[in-house]
């Protein structure tokens, strides 16, 4: 199995990437889930938007469950391998995807006419819960770009920083990180309440 899958270039990400949008688009076909109207580009928006946040929180809680607390126990010649390569390679991918995240569930609400009440916290129940999730989605994007981001491009030497600072700013990014954690468990909580719980 293993030599067949590398074979047809599993061995490459880019490849297992192409071949799931080959299937993707091969089952929708088969399965009749295409229509290329309006209900179905709010969907693919849907779509995205999960996937977005799929990487971005799985990509949050692998910083906080993995890596962080696995540092303490590695050894300091093998940290360079962790601060030099995995981590800015998964930061690339954490605040990117933060980002699709956030773009693509503001489309998705606009497609679905719920934006301003959701925003707004008016209308109906479901659209004040989805708009809590909403904006605590919104304060994690911003807490990636502009308080992590920065901090750990000091933390890991991306640009220039003293010892201190570099300490300094990787003790800020661990505990917005941990913030970031925290506001995670409600915002995934009021994301799904909207398509599942019946409010007034």
């Amino acid at each position: 199995m293993a030599d067949f899958l590398a074979k047809i270039g599993l061995d490459k990400l880019e490849r297992a990437i192409v071949y799931g949008v080959i299937l993707a688009v091969i089952f929708a076909v088969v399965f009749r889930a295409i229509y290329l109207d309006h209900q179905w580009f709010a969907f693919f928006f849907r779509w995205l938007h999960v996937i977005s946040g799929v990487m971005w929180v799985g990509l949050l809680w692998y910083f906080n469950f993995v890596q962080i607390p696995s540092m303490p126990k590695i050894p300091d010649e093998q940290k360079p391998a962790i601060s030099k390569v995995i981590a800015p390679t998964a930061l690339f991918w954490f605040r990117w995807s933060a980002l699709a995240t956030l773009v693509t569930g503001l489309i998705v609400a606009f497609m679905n006419g719920y934006i301003i009440n959701a925003l707004l916290f008016s209308g109906s129940g479901s659209d004040r819960l989805i708009g809590l999730g909403m904006w605590l989605g919104a304060i994690m994007a911003f807490n990636v770009w502009y308080i992590i981001w920065p901090n750990q491009q000091k933390a890991l030497g991306l640009v220039e920083a003293s010892a201190d600072e570099k300490k300094a700013a990787a003790r800020i990014a661990m505990l917005i990180s941990r913030f970031n954690t925290m506001l995670s468990i409600p915002m995934l909580y009021f994301m799904v309440a909207k398509q599942n719980l019946a409010v007034g």
